[in-house]
């Protein structure tokens, strides 16, 4: 029995993973492809680094309840067993909530642009591997839909 709910938490946490969604500027969705884009260009003016919060899907609180309510009933027998299955259930839907969204949460960078036409904007986004911005540093920002990314 242990075994398997020890396999269980582990596909459930793999799948949380896969579940995150990428923040980098250099990432598109697959709506995003071969769709026209606004460009502006600037000059980066102030970098901070923020906290991107985690996913909070029903996932995670969806599996753990499963799992703790599984776990709770094999603790007492009877009236006992149903009672523990409950508070197993609450509990672990709890503890899959807060796990999901400590496994998708991911370091960013608040990026202020002051753009050519005189405007400034703050863009958050996540930082890939590629992504060296320092202040001074020409960049486009590119939007669509609402929705804006810097790149170099």
């Amino acid at each position: 029995m242990k075994n398997r709910l020890l396999i269980f938490l582990l596909f459930i946490t793999i799948g949380l993973v896969g579940c995150a969604s990428n923040l980098s500027g250099d990432s598109y969705s697959r709506s995003e492809a071969r769709t026209p884009q606004q460009v502006e260009f600037g000059t980066v003016a102030h970098l901070r680094p923020v906290k991107i919060e985690g996913t909070k899907t029903p996932i995670g609180g969806g599996a753990g309840a499963a799992v703790g309510g599984i776990a709770g009933s094999a603790v007492g027998g009877g009236k006992g067993s149903a009672i523990m299955a409950v508070i197993g259930a609450v509990a672990g839907g709890l503890a899959g909530s807060a796990i999901e969204e400590g496994v998708t949460r991911t370091q960013g960078v608040e990026i202020t642009v002051r753009l050519d036409n005189g405007r400034t904007v703050a863009i958050v986004q996540a930082l890939s591997p590629h992504d060296k911005f320092a202040i001074g540093d020409q960049v486009r920002v590119i939007t669509r839909g609402g929705t804006s990314r810097v790149a170099q």
